[in-house]
């Protein structure tokens, strides 16, 4: 559940409105692909794949984590 970072502004100023636009958010600052749950019946959740190695799954989450944290 994303929910809380809703209305947070990014580097860049923009406001994340919605799940979408979290994912979105996190595709082109940290370069880690995530899909919305809005499809999976979850508007206010994400989802992330765990399909690679478990160095490229944890690089994955610190860019998240790194992303996340810029917001205010």
């Amino acid at each position: 559940d994303v929910h809380a970072f809703y209305g947070k502004k990014t580097p860049e100023g923009n406001v994340i409105a919605d799940a979408d636009e979290l994912c979105m958010y996190l595709l082109n600052d940290a370069h880690v692909s995530t899909v919305s749950g809005k499809a999976f019946g979850e508007p206010n959740c994400i989802r992330i794949s765990f399909a690679n190695s478990i160095e490229k799954i944890e690089t994955g989450f610190a860019k998240i984590k790194k992303a996340l944290e810029a917001l205010s």
